[in-house]
């Protein structure tokens, strides 16, 4: 229990650290939706990963159970933002931007559904 912990808090802090990072890059290099297009991106690609961590885990059994919580429990939990994801919505909504809130909610969800689920069915086709 005390290694799974372990595990799982220093996987956290990388995603954490490399979720700040893709939100800054992103917030950097565009200006279109900035405050909002790094989080977008951030669960995409980590809704992705979380597919494929355990598509492989399941598929081809690479990987232990600590490996499993470090990678999907631990790193990809620190690197997405729904938490971030949720605030932001409200910030559009009491500013009054509610065709963008909606947008920005619905395309997520649905977005980092079929990026799961990408990801799980590209392990079964190795």
């Amino acid at each position: 229990m005390k290694t799974t912990l372990i595990l799982i808090g220093l996987g956290g802090a990388i995603g954490s650290m490399l979720r700040y990072l893709t939100t800054y890059f992103v917030q950097q290099r565009l200006t279109f939706m900035s405050a909002v297009l790094g989080t977008f991106i951030v669960n995409i690609v980590g809704s992705l990963l979380i597919g494929i961590v355990y598509g492989l885990s399941e598929r081809q059994e690479w990987f232990t159970p600590q490996l499993r919580f470090f990678l999907a429990t631990g790193l990809c939990g620190g690197y997405t933002t729904f938490s971030a994801f949720s605030y932001e919505n409200v910030n559009l909504l009491q500013q009054g931007s509610y065709l963008l809130s909606f947008a920005y909610i619905f395309l997520s969800i649905g977005i980092c559904l079929i990026a799961t689920f990408l990801g799980i069915t590209l392990t079964k086709m190795l």
